[in-house]
């Protein structure tokens, strides 16, 4: 069910332009260092583990500062990338949580075989969600607007399950869970 979600053209192109409407947020509101307007200056990506997608959706919103002293760039929040990693948002998010939960049967060599991460690969994102995301500030800012049955050390696996238990559809679901990690912001 997970996998052939992420096998479809759809849930990217909905993923993209929540980004597109992220950035202008972001553009609307300035420079974040020195009030200065932004610039687009987006940057060409080679995420792995979605299908083929138009090249519209490889692309990496950023901004640069208009104002000569600053000139500096930004990057507004992201659904479909995730920070420098290489693959898809989704990808990471699904993958984890089938690694994690093992519905059908879905073990780290199957899973490697479908979207082409490496086992280790699949540890690190494991040990991030793991270690590193309980402790951050994105899941502090976001911890106490949960269910209590969202437990710190099962991410990210009991967070899509909280998703998938408030949304319609399995779609929809993704979508929230993918957004809530990229601003901090639930819509549930």
């Amino acid at each position: 069910m997970l996998p052939e979600l992420l096998q479809t053209t759809n849930l990217f192109h909905l993923l993209y332009r929540i980004d597109i409407d992220l950035a202008e947020q972001q553009r609307k509101g300035g420079c974040p260092f020195c009030g200065g307007a932004l610039h687009y200056s987006t940057y060409q990506r080679k995420p792995r583990g979605g299908p083929a997608l138009p090249d519209d959706l490889y692309r990496r919103l950023s901004f640069c500062c208009a104002n000569e002293k600053c000139r500096r760039r930004t990057l507004p929040a992201s659904t479909l990338f995730m920070d420098r990693r290489v693959y898809f948002r989704a990808v990471i998010l699904i993958v984890t949580t089938l690694s994690q939960t093992k519905p059908q049967k879905y073990s780290k060599n199957i899973l490697s075989r479908m979207f082409g991460a490496d086992r280790k690969t699949i540890n690190r994102w494991l040990k991030y969600f793991q270690d590193i995301f309980p402790r951050s500030k994105l899941w502090k800012a976001i911890r106490g607007r949960l269910s209590s049955t969202v437990p710190n050390h099962h991410q990210p696996g009991s967070l899509v399950e909280y998703f998938l238990l408030h949304n319609q559809s399995l779609e929809n679901a993704i979508i929230n869970c993918l957004r809530l990690l990229a601003t901090g912001l639930q819509t549930v």
